[in-house]
């Protein structure tokens, strides 16, 4: 293999190493500014954006033991990795393809596992991490308040029985 190639395939596997995730788009429509725009965005997140060839993706995801993404590589495409929060890169990503009309996600990997765009779509309109802890605590909090009160008219309902 040439050093050319082996160099971008080096920089893909870089790049796929940065995190558990990655997503798969097509920037087919997606001018130079848009795309600053999205950086900017996904900085945010600590995420980043890189433009990659089909076949260093496809030779990189290979090496690094990810799922057969070959039927997505067609067309221009971009990866999406880094972070710590995929959900909210999703959000982004969703958020930029409303406004903008022109990026277009092919598909995700998450945890090795593949996702289609419209799984990517579904995470991305979960709530924020921290509103679904807050969620998940209230039902805890709510069903902990419930099972006292319950104790609690037992307790009452028994002592009168037994003062008499």
């Amino acid at each position: 293999m040439r050093a050319e190639k082996q160099y971008l395939i080096a920089e893909v596997e870089t790049h796929l190493k940065k995190s558990d995730y990655v997503i798969l788009a097509n920037f087919t429509k997606v001018t130079v500014a848009d795309v600053a725009d999205l950086r900017t965005k996904l900085a945010g997140e600590k995420a980043e954006f890189h433009v990659v060839k089909n076949s260093s993706l496809r030779v990189a995801a290979s090496a690094l033991g990810l799922p057969d993404v070959g039927s997505a590589l067609n067309g221009p495409t971009a990866v999406v990795v880094g972070g710590k929060n995929p959900a909210g890169v999703a959000k982004i990503l969703k958020k930029f393809m409303e406004d903008k009309q022109k990026l277009e996600v092919k598909v995700g990997v998450f945890d090795k596992k593949l996702i289609s765009a419209a799984d990517l779509a579904k995470i991305a309109d979960l709530p924020p991490f921290d509103a679904l802890r807050a969620q998940f605590l209230g039902m805890l909090k709510q069903n902990a308040g419930a099972f006292v009160r319950l104790l609690d008219a037992k307790i009452k309902k028994e002592q009168p029985a037994s003062a008499a």
